[in-house]
């Protein structure tokens, strides 16, 4: 493998309850929706409006007007609350990898940054794909598929690490290998049935370091 394409929130990083708070406040205070955890990491790696539009077609919610105004509020809670940390090993296993490394995130290019910046570095990677450099969210393939072509590197030589079904799906959409790490996800294995082999499914970060490493090396 010459390059490793990695999600951010919930495989490097331990933000997602972050994330899902701030979207059930900010749903709860714009339109009185109530959402789940569950909800919120089903549709991970979508753009924040797309996040907004799915979540009212699931509501039957037909005020589509304010999604702008629900996922501001939304990166609003986000910014204030935000504690983020780098899962176990991470750090770590960024340095060591020695192939072309970058992070592809949903998330705006701001938030991703801080992100990056406060946990792992940004000089640790040498690219990095947000939803400001895409019109399309994941499962739509085009944020890989930029990012390959930014990285100078074939699709058969980049292997994609992901904790979302949406991200698996643009992973195969563009023709990637894939490797689930699931973390601290509410997410099941089940959930990831028909679009993953179960031995490309870890528990944590970590536990897959040995692998990229061998395949990076």
């Amino acid at each position: 493998m010459k390059g490793v394409i990695f999600d951010l929130d919930g495989v490097l990083v331990d933000s997602m309850p972050d994330h899902y708070k701030a979207w059930k406040m900010a749903f709860k205070e714009v339109t009185d929706i109530e959402v789940d955890e569950r909800m919120i990491y089903l549709l991970e790696g979508m753009r924040g409006n797309d996040l907004v539009k799915k979540v009212f077609e699931q509501k039957h919610y037909d005020n589509h007007s304010i999604a702008k105004k629900v996922t501001e509020r939304k990166n609003k809670i986000f910014n204030d609350i935000l504690t983020p940390r780098a899962f176990d090993g991470v750090k770590g296993l960024i340095e060591h990898l020695k192939c072309t490394k970058a992070v592809v995130s949903g998330s705006a290019k701001k938030d991703v940054e801080v992100l990056i910046d406060r946990t792992i570095g940004k000089n640790n990677f040498d690219l990095i794909v947000t939803a400001d450099d895409i019109d399309r969210g994941k499962p739509d393939p085009i944020a890989f598929i930029t990012a390959l072509n930014r990285m100078k590197v074939d699709t058969a030589e980049a292997i994609v690490v992901e904790n979302a079904p949406l991200g698996v799906e643009a992973a195969n959409k563009a023709g990637l290998q894939c490797i689930i790490v699931l973390n601290n996800t509410p997410l099941q294995i089940k959930d990831f049935k028909f679009i993953i082999d179960y031995d490309r499914i870890f528990e944590q970060t970590k536990d897959a370091a040995k692998l990229l490493e061998t395949w990076c090396s």
